[in-house]
């Protein structure tokens, strides 16, 4: 049996970082986890091959070698998956979908041959078994029976991936998360009953990865790192000490809820295990969108002090937030923006509330009457939302978009940088000081001609380096790296916020047609100074 793993392609998003993957000469953020965790289930007497479509194209004649494409996807990746099946349709090969979003939306996957839906070591094993058997009596739709035993997961085939070509790779220790949040999905996906893997799983994990050469960025996918404390703190000193027998090869990153902060111990373990940076689901500073939102893990606590009280530990936190909740008045868009630079919160992913398959929100919404649609799964959905808002529309948008200008105008974006290196407490050498290696010559190079030389941003940049050179020299590889980021955030800003935030003031007549509000303060909008990124029309 010849099988042929795809994942489609990422559209281009203000979280994918790709501007700042072209700099790093990179071509994907992180791997496709679960397609290679579902390869290593397959017999293995098959023939597979990965396409991971975000790394290279995928071809007709690697769909004629198959005899069946295996397709995984999230919400925001629906129109490659859709483009896919009708490809291996034409070609006539066999499909078979499973992954977040054939989970969430089976009723839209008719152009599927099979679903295999729920966790795939549940949901899997029964479709090997009827293939096994023959095609003629294999079902369409096979549903998880039961949220299996992850200590039953196997290693994920990291030999399939091309390594080089991720600029971080990934890895799962725990799934579900003990809350309750209306908006959440993966609650639903995943249950609230936090399930972990046993620290002898992930150290062979490291060592499969470790095996392939690649050095850098591990991301840890939970949605909550935290949910079982206890076994979080179990596994942590296993993870420190393979790291120091390997040489720290890696720098780890996760997602954890802010109640983090409480635990002053599990922090002090994270850092020692190479943690450096955790995202955390803050989503608003509005005690009553929080409320409503049902996250009360975020009332327990003053929220800035546990963001700069986790920061102190020595990880730097990434926040999550959302406007457009029903109890949102024009005054949130402020109350945001003072919040992340009052938190320094380098990384904000402030995104519109939309609404995913499957959730509390969306039945409340459809009791209510107010669904309009189908998510996109894009956070950044600002000319519209798949519901009714109780917030005027247009308002909605210009103060989102006014959110995301402010907050990334490159000279805020580089002070909330210098502030966070200050606040950070001891931390083990930079990654870019450690691994001096061709990937990290290339960017800081890259780095030094696109945005010191090329830019419209450079002063803001040189200044940015010269007071880490001169007062903070140890940081410099981090400077580099958050310089790198940055550049992500500036460009899609300019190239795909600020217009529309102008197209939008200019439809409305009145005061507010005549200036914009932004991170370069309110001006005319005949004067206004337009932000040059970048001045190489490939917008490199």
């Amino acid at each position: 049996m010849n099988v042929l793993l795809v994942y489609p392609e990422f559209p281009l998003s203000y979280w994918g970082g790709q501007y700042a993957l072209r700099l790093v000469g990179k071509r994907a953020a992180s791997p496709p986890l679960g397609l290679i965790t579902v390869a290593a289930m397959l017999p293995p007497q098959w023939n597979l091959r990965l396409v991971d479509m975000n790394v290279e194209p995928l071809r007709d004649e690697q769909i004629r070698w198959a005899d069946l494409v295996m397709l995984s996807a999230m919400l925001i990746q629906r129109p490659g998956l859709v483009e896919v099946a009708a490809r291996c349709r034409r070609l006539g090969r066999r499909t078979v979908a499973g992954g977040p979003y054939p989970s969430s939306c089976p009723d839209q996957l008719a152009h599927i041959d099979h679903l295999v839906l729920g966790e795939a070591e549940s949901s899997l094993p029964p479709f090997l078994a009827d293939l096994s058997r023959g095609w003629s009596h294999c079902q369409r739709v096979y549903v998880a029976a039961q949220r299996p035993d992850v200590t039953l997961s196997p290693v994920p085939r990291y030999d399939l991936l091309r390594s080089d070509a991720y600029a971080s790779m990934a890895m799962q220790f725990s799934r579900g998360c003990p809350f309750n949040c209306e908006f959440c999905d993966i609650i639903e996906l995943y249950g609230r009953r936090p399930r972990t893997k046993t620290p002898a799983q992930m150290v062979d994990e490291l060592d499969a990865l470790h095996a392939t050469g690649f050095r850098g960025l591990l991301f840890l996918v939970d949605d909550n790192f935290v949910g079982n404390r206890k076994k979080a703190r179990d596994l942590l000193p296993g993870i420190a000490a393979w790291q120091r027998e390997h040489g720290t090869p890696f720098d780890l990153y996760t997602e954890a809820s802010v109640d983090l902060a409480r635990e002053a111990r599990l922090m002090e373990l994270m850092v020692a295990a190479g943690f450096s940076m955790v995202f955390v689901g803050i989503e608003t500073p509005s005690r009553e969108s929080l409320e409503e939102a049902q996250k009360y893990q975020n009332l327990r606590m003053d929220l800035i002090e546990a963001v700069k009280r986790i920061i102190a530990s020595g990880l730097e936190v990434a926040g999550g937030f959302i406007v457009g909740f029903d109890r949102d008045d024009e005054t949130i868009f402020d109350q945001q923006i003072a919040f992340v630079e009052a938190a320094l919160i380098r990384a904000a992913m402030v995104g519109i509330l939309n609404v995913p398959p499957n959730t509390q929100l969306e039945r409340r919404l459809r009791r209510e009457g107010r669904m309009l649609g189908l998510s996109d799964g894009d956070a950044v959905g600002i000319e519209l939302t798949n519901f009714r808002t109780k917030m005027d529309p247009e308002l909605l948008r210009r103060g989102y978009a006014r959110i995301l200008s402010s907050l990334y105008q490159p000279g805020r974006y580089f002070e909330r940088c210098l502030q966070l290196l200050d606040a950070l407490g001891p931390r083990r050498a930079s990654q870019f000081r450690r691994r001096l290696d061709r990937t990290v010559l290339r960017a800081l190079l890259a780095s030094l001609y696109v945005q010191g030389i090329r830019s419209g941003y450079r002063r803001d940049y040189w200044r940015f380096m010269a007071r880490i050179a001169l007062s903070r020299p140890s940081r410099l590889g981090d400077a580099f790296s958050y310089a790198v980021n940055g550049h992500h955030f500036f460009t899609f800003t300019e190239k795909h916020i600020l217009p529309r935030l102008m197209r939008s003031t200019a439809a409305r007549p009145g005061p507010s047609s005549m200036s914009v509000t932004s991170g370069f303060g309110e001006v005319p909008r005949a004067t206004r100074p337009v932000l040059r990124v970048v001045d190489d029309p490939a917008g490199q």
